[in-house]
């Protein structure tokens, strides 16, 4: 079963034109992935240019391995990057804790699937799945919570606190060690979870890949390696001093040439939030500095210098020069400077993305021109919701569709209050205001011919009485509430695991809570149920 996007609360129209109406968005874009035609264009670019750091990055993936036993199909794939052939299929995610939501593992299968996909319908070429690490990112609060469902199908928020206040720069988030606090997140997810058969395995193994003094890049590519290994995805380490080496021009330009990539950004922007929404807030520079454990923004001064954000340091251009020539490893790109990055590395043929990526590529489209980077395709990455056999007949209990359970609450509640009522509260109370206003009304009409004073007394009373109305109408609510509670009950548990938190259960839910309940085969039904090329919500019934 599938659903359109558009009847999925949230999404932006953007995203939705991205989808459906392409000519609406395609002068935010340079490629329309639905034009096949046009794929081989691009691999053929690709083929043709000179990348001369490619047998370099090849090596450096390679060293990245070292302490992994990696599969036959990885070994090979890192091998292929060496080769003009070889076009890289790119996704990657923050590096959030036990993998992050399950979107994360959508992004995976589709990049693997989209390979795949490739390799069959282009043999001339090699195709390549990515997955960058994204460690230069120092959102704390992004990366430490997860979310499960209890005993109770109740959602449980699951943080890991560092112990240090929660203001303090930490840093790229990919070499931030976790300290002994991590065990009281098992402590936490041992109460949390429902008692299963795979319950005492899952937590163990969970705990050999996160423990004291591991980094969350390191944990978080552990995690991943053991999910997708054996299907040759490579996870790539950009924090790598190697990789920022390669980087150096990058770095460069982005510094030399900021105020044109900035004034192509702000226009771009602002045309975007003529029809759109602009995602991300332009910077002036698209570069950190990481000094010490301190990972900030560059800006420029008034003066012609440099200084960075929050901080009394500053640099002259021929001092920042340096820094990158020297150091760049304490150099690393924003979100918008990101993707050049990645496609200056990478052959990139493809980015596999979800709505808001999707949405801020619009964006970053001016800088792939002025860093002469050929943009890749902007690939929509599978999007499901996972609906178990019991979910499934609680919602034919009450004849409703997913796309009914993909509300607020509240709004939900009165749904079912007002499908299962005998009276329909709601109409009798408006009716009654309705009277109460005219009788009223004439009663103020006659009355003003007596005195006109009278008038404010008369709406007075009115809202006197409309307020006692009111409250027997909540009371009458509350009534109903309680008739109806089991119902409530059934359907507020199924939301929260369809719609937790008002959002998408890719959106919310841990891959855990799955694994918890089938084991290790879920992934593996996961993997084989996933379609990566309908282009709409999948609805996945177990």
């Amino acid at each position: 079963m599938y659903i359109n996007f558009s009847n999925i609360p949230a999404n932006q129209n953007l995203f939705l034109d991205y989808l459906e109406e392409f000519e609406n968005v395609s002068k935010f874009y340079s490629k329309n992935f639905r034009d096949k035609q046009n794929y081989e264009k691009l691999f053929q670019k690709i083929k043709s240019s000179n990348r001369e750091h490619k047998e370099l990055l090849s090596n450096i993936i390679i060293n990245q391995y070292n302490s992994f036993n990696a599969s036959e199909k990885t070994k090979s794939n890192i091998e292929l990057l060496k080769l003009p052939n070889t076009i890289a299929i790119v996704t990657g995610q923050q590096l959030g804790i036990f993998g992050g939501p399950l979107y994360t593992l959508l992004k995976s299968i589709t990049a693997i699937k989209l390979s795949e996909k490739l390799q069959e319908e282009y043999p001339e070429y090699n195709f390549v799945p990515i997955f960058w690490l994204e460690g230069d990112d120092h959102d704390f609060d992004e990366v430490r919570k997860f979310n499960v469902l209890n005993n109770e199908n109740n959602l449980i928020e699951i943080s890991y606190h560092d112990g240090a206040d929660d203001e303090i720069n930490r840093g790229s988030i990919g070499q931030l060690k976790f300290n002994d606090n991590i065990n009281l997140v098992f402590d936490e997810l041992q109460k949390s979870l429902r008692d299963t058969e795979f319950k005492a395995s899952l937590i163990d193994y969970l705990k050999t890949i996160y423990t004291p003094d591991k980094t969350f890049l390191e944990s978080f590519k552990e995690l991943m390696i053991h999910l997708f290994d054996k299907h040759g995805l490579i996870f790539f380490n950009p924090l790598d001093k190697e990789v920022k080496n390669i980087l150096k021009p990058v770095f460069t330009k982005a510094i030399t040439e900021y105020q044109t990539h900035s004034l192509a950004l702000v226009e771009r922007s602002a045309s975007l939030e003529e029809i759109y929404h602009a995602q991300v807030k332009v910077k002036a520079i698209n570069l950190f500095y990481a000094e010490e454990k301190d990972r900030s923004l560059i800006e420029p001064t008034e003066s012609g210098d440099f200084r960075l954000r929050g901080k009394r340091k500053k640099f002259t251009y021929t001092e920042l020069m340096n820094l990158i020539e020297t150091t760049p490893e304490k150099f690393s790109p924003n979100v918008l400077l990101r993707p050049i990055c990645q496609d200056y590395l990478f052959p990139t043929g493809f980015y596999v993305g979800g709505p808001s990526e999707i949405s801020y590529f619009a964006q970053v489209n001016p800088l792939y021109e002025l860093f002469n980077i050929e943009e890749p395709f902007i690939y929509p990455r599978a999007s499901a919701t996972i609906v178990e056999q019991g979910v499934n007949q609680v919602l034919s209990k009450y004849n409703l569709s997913i796309t009914e359970i993909f509300v607020q609450q509240k709004e939900l509640i009165e749904k079912i209050i007002r499908l299962n009522s005998e009276l329909n509260t709601e109409n009798i109370f408006n009716e009654a205001n309705h009277q109460i206003e005219n009788v009223f009304k004439n009663i103020t009409e006659n009355i003003s011919k007596v005195d006109k004073t009278l008038e404010d007394l008369s709406q007075k009373s009115l809202q006197k009485i409309q307020q006692t109305l009111d409250y027997l109408r909540s009371k009458t609510s509350e009534a109903e509430k309680r008739k109806y509670e089991i119902t409530i009950r059934q359907l507020s548990k199924v939301q929260n695991v369809l719609y937790p938190n008002q959002n998408l259960q890719e959106r919310e839910l841990n891959f855990i809570y799955f694994v918890n309940k089938y084991g290790m085969d879920f992934l593996k039904w996961l993997f084989d149920e996933i379609k990566i090329d309908k282009f709409s919500h999948q609805i996945l019934n177990m």
